[in-house]
């Protein structure tokens, strides 16, 4: 229906009957299985569709053109499976497309409000779309421009946000050939378009884009203008921000109007870029040029136990704010930020004991003393004390780490608190239930309602988008992570106001090892090394295609690398996670599990530590002897070998009838999970299980699985048992006499807690905005789809 001619140069043009069955190819269907290959093969479809239509702006508008119709399709068929995974591969495209008419905008814009009447999420992903649609048919290409210009941090003061990818993987997963092929990939991504792509590339791109957006082919000669932007070579600056500002003024004036002002300015700046190449004048129109959409800025750690994720945002921060642009002051530099001994934050600065020769008291002090802790902050003295430290004997110095004590001020409680709101807020129009008591509900949360909630985001000027690549360990890594990142910023307030967090997880698992008998007895969650990705791909069928698929594909792509190493790289892994976090914005919210760990020795503190997946604890002793349980149980169900331990519990129900429970029993070990191992046992809780199936007797009844929130665990022997967070052989504890689990309280919650405590409004109680906010402290997945029932 819609023609455009193909520039010279060009991938070859694809028919629409072809890309109808590609499409058809890529779709989820009510008969595919989970894991089984044809499900795998359909983010390789997918991929493979996108790099159809790259080069060809006649691809990109037939694609558009085919995915309109099939979308209203599936809408008068009530094809739920599909729409979303339809109407995200839309939006892909439309941000690629170098012009499309009115008329298609008005079906997609239609298409999205449509699904504002279906239920979560397909409302919530409806309504986002909905926006980006009804801005982009006033103003072509402003999803475009925004998208490069915030991934590729172009300076400039109309659109002043910045995004990064931080890549976390695990590096018991990540080989070395696993390494080198990710590593390869990227390079693969940055030379894509011809070589490595500078910011005036980026410029170039953008530039075009929006005018071909808003000019179409009638008014816009794509090659022509290509060519002499080309030329400009670093020129082309000013005309970038000449057309920023032209959008962005555009939005600000509230998309009134029909466009007409939009495009008569761009069709000046155009006239005056193509006239000022040859002298001549400028081509009417013609045919348009491909404008790709490069990859974002990535960034591959290896997460060791030397690595700091938070320190290298903050020195990312730093570098993005060195302009005038994002200032940060002296105080934040010399506080937050830095690796050198001079640069290091305080509170990672060794201190050192000395002997006072002074009362303490403020009043005493000399008047050439400025009690001021940045006073002592300056770059010389704190390397000369640093030096001097050094060569002190080991033995005549105390020292001490992260001893300062800071009290928040009202300002950064009350920012604390806001995220928690908009958080959780967010969090319970999407999944139900009010998030002041333990919920109404034991559904898990997902997505965001933004219809639902009040508390309006806050918007910060840079985005850190982290992608944890692993199973199970490297996701326990990132919960703790996180949680003692709130539980910092709650004593000293620094990356909360200015750094959205976004959280994604590609699950890869290293190469299967062969079970031995003696661990038959365990449950599928520990034989499973990736139950959080496993459960993610059971409610999001898109997630399962494009993410899952991902994570078996990349041990595949290092066997076919070493079997060829001469084999042309293609940027097929970077490809997919961009798609990954630019469509990829229904999170999915997982409790994060507090474990208070208390030894036998009393000699030896209690420790305090997180899990977000799995927790395991048996007796080393029986360890040989537990596969042989199960075979003696089943003759003789009176003979139970173990410890005995005593197990305290808040039994939690559908009901929100949670009664106290008790119970001792004899056993080699306990499995507790917090993925649910099945769709139909979804609860937003702890299921613990017993190694051995508990023996019955007339007084008691030990349940086969036990649900709860909050459990204690005892042995009342001498015997110790062994702990195991989320799966990870860095995390075992020995020697432990008890543990204590309840859900991690979000330190925003907290600060309102003490703020009311102060004001004697009750403890017993929620009151104010408590009764907004949620207790726990979730660690949010983003997904395609968030959870479709």
């Amino acid at each position: 229906m819609y023609s455009m001619k193909p520039s010279d140069g060009c991938s070859p043009t694809v028919p629409e009957s072809e890309l109808y069955r590609c499409i058809q190819a890529v779709l989820p269907r009510e008969t595919d299985l989970q894991h089984g290959p044809d499900t795998f093969n359909k983010g390789m479809l997918r991929w493979t569709l996108h790099r159809k239509v790259l080069n060809n702006p006649v691809n990109s508008l037939s694609l558009v053109w085919v995915l309109i119709k099939e979308l209203e399709k599936a809408q008068r068929w009530d094809s739920r499976k599909c729409i979303i995974p339809l109407l995200h591969t839309l939006m892909y495209a439309i941000i690629q497309t170098a012009y499309l008419p009115d008329e298609l905008y008005k079906r997609a814009y239609d298409l999205c409000k449509r699904l504002l009447t279906y239920p979560h999420p397909y409302c919530s992903v409806g309504l986002n779309y909905t926006r980006h649609m009804k801005t982009e048919r006033v103003i072509p290409g402003l999803m475009y421009q925004r998208m490069v210009t915030a991934e590729q941090r172009l300076k400039n003061v109309h659109y002043p946000f910045q995004e990064r990818v931080f890549i976390l993987a695990d590096p018991e997963v990540f080989s070395g050939s696993l390494t080198n092929v990710l590593l390869g990939d990227f390079e693969a991504s940055t030379s894509a378009s011809g070589g490595f792509l500078s910011p005036v590339d980026h410029m170039r791109y953008v530039v075009q884009h929006s005018m071909q957006a808003a000019l179409g082919a009638e008014l816009c000669n794509g090659v022509k203008l290509s060519g002499a932007l080309k030329d400009m070579g670093q020129d082309i600056e000013p005309y970038f921000l000449a057309v920023m500002a032209t959008l962005e003024q555009s939005v600000e004036e509230g998309r009134k109007g029909d466009g007409a002002a939009l495009r008569s300015h761009l069709q000046q700046l155009y006239s005056k870029i193509v006239t000022d190449s040859d002298s001549a004048e400028p081509l009417p129109g013609g045919p348009l040029s491909d404008c790709p959409l490069p990859n974002p800025e990535m960034s591959f750690h290896l997460w060791t136990e030397d690595l700091d994720i938070w320190r290298e945002l903050a020195k990312w921060l730093r570098s993005s704010s060195t302009s005038e642009q994002f200032p940060l002051i002296q105080e934040q530099e010399d506080f937050d930020l830095g690796e050198s001994p001079s640069d290091l934050m305080l509170s990672d600065v060794t201190r050192f004991s000395v002997m006072s020769t002074d009362s303490g008291i403020e009043r005493d002090l000399p008047t050439s003393t400025d009690p001021s802790p940045s006073s002592s902050l300056d770059s010389a003295s704190m390397c000369a004390s640093w030096e001097q430290c050094k060569t002190e004997n080991e033995s005549a110095r105390l020292s001490r780490r992260g001893g300062i004590k800071m009290k928040p001020s009202v300002k950064d409680s009350m920012v604390l608190m806001q995220d928690t709101l908009e958080d959780h807020t967010n969090l319970a129009g999407g999944g139900g239930g009010r998030g002041g008591k333990r919920g109404t509900t034991l559904q898990r949360r997902a997505g965001s309602s933004a219809m639902q909630n009040p508390f309006q985001k806050q918007q910060r000027n840079f985005t850190a988008r982290i992608v944890a690549m692993g199973d199970d360990r490297v996701l326990g890594r990132l919960a703790k992570a996180f949680y003692f990142f709130r539980k910092r910023e709650a004593r000293r307030l620094f990356l909360t106001t200015k750094v959205n967090l976004q959280f994604y997880y590609i699950p890869v698992c290293s190469s299967p090892t062969p079970v031995s008998p003696v661990k038959e007895n365990l449950n599928v969650a520990k034989r499973d090394p990736s139950a959080l990705g496993s459960y993610l791909s059971s409610v999001d069928p898109w997630y399962n295609c494009n993410i899952k698929s991902l994570g078996t594909m990349i041990p595949k792509l290092a066997q076919m690398q070493e079997a060829n190493p001469g084999r042309p790289k293609e940027p097929f892994i970077s490809d997919v996670i961009s798609y990954y976090i630019r469509s990829g914005q229904q999170p999915v919210y997982f409790t994060i599990y507090f474990v208070k760990i208390t030894f036998t020795h009393l000699t030896k503190e209690p420790v305090e530590d997180v899990f977000l997946t799995h927790l395991e604890m048996d007796f080393p002793e029986f360890r040989q002897i537990s596969a042989l349980v199960k075979d003696k149980q089943k003759r003789s169900s009176g003979e139970v070998c173990g410890a005995v331990v005593s197990v305290n519990y808040k039994k939690v129900t559908l009901s929100d009838r949670d009664t106290d429970k008790g119970l001792s029993v004899r056993t080699t070990g306990i499995q507790i999970d917090a993925i649910p191992s099945s769709e139909a046992e979804d609860l937003n809780c702890l299921t613990l299980m017993f190694n051995e199936t508990p023996a019955k007797t007339k007084n008691s009844a030990v349940e086969s699985k036990i649900r709860t929130t909050n459990v204690k665990i005892r042995s009342l022997e001498t015997r110790a048992f062994t702990v195991t967070l989320d799966k990870d052989s860095h995390r075992i504890y020995r020697g432990v006499q008890s543990i204590d689990i309840c859900p991690c309280e979000d330190p925003g919650y907290c600060v309102q807690k003490t703020m009311r405590s102060k004001l004697n409004l009750g403890e017993d109680k929620d009151a104010g905005l408590s009764k907004y906010m949620s207790k726990g402290l979730p660690l949010p997945i983003n997904t395609f789809t968030g959870i479709i029932n």
